[in-house]
């Protein structure tokens, strides 16, 4: 009796099954793809200050361990003064650039999966399927829609 709705479920081929590869959504889709070009461009600048900035402090801190026994103690507190107050401006900037960042990606993948979902589903209603899938374990690549999302999120632009 236990075994009865397995042989059943098992028996009806009517079940059409569908899988689609989010990651690959994010990496192949050609708006997944637009946007990280597009967060590229807005914060090769800043990672532009930021590397300036870390090779500043880097020299500054050779500057400051080559030289310090000849320095006068004076002289010294203040490039220590100096190392120590640039060094948490990076850091400060450093974690809003990577705050910033995260947030631009989280917004702009929001969007691909909305279009994805919506991609999905009229595919999953044109197509008569029953289930689609993400995420998951193991899956036959016979039952992988992802290109057909893909094409699709390709036509939408």
């Amino acid at each position: 009796m236990a075994s009865l709705p397995v042989s059943c479920a098992l028996a009806s081929d009517t079940t059409k099954i569908g899988y689609v590869n989010t990651q690959r959504i994010f990496r192949d889709a050609p708006t997944a793809v637009k946007a990280a070009k597009k967060i590229e461009a807005e914060f090769t600048k800043r990672d532009q200050d930021l590397q300036r900035m870390a090779k500043q402090l880097q020299t500054l801190q050779e500057s400051l361990e080559k030289n310090s026994v000849t320095m006068a103690e004076t002289e010294r507190r203040t490039k220590e003064k100096d190392l120590n107050e640039l060094s948490r401006e990076f850091q400060r900037k450093q974690r809003e650039f990577r705050e910033d960042l995260n947030l631009r990606q989280n917004e702009e993948n929001a969007a691909i999966i909305e279009k994805a979902n919506k991609a999905i589903k009229q595919l999953a209603e044109s197509e008569k399927y029953d289930l689609i899938v993400q995420d998951v374990v193991w899956v036959s690549p016979r039952l992988d829609v992802t290109d057909k999302i893909i094409k699709a999120l390709s036509e939408g632009k």
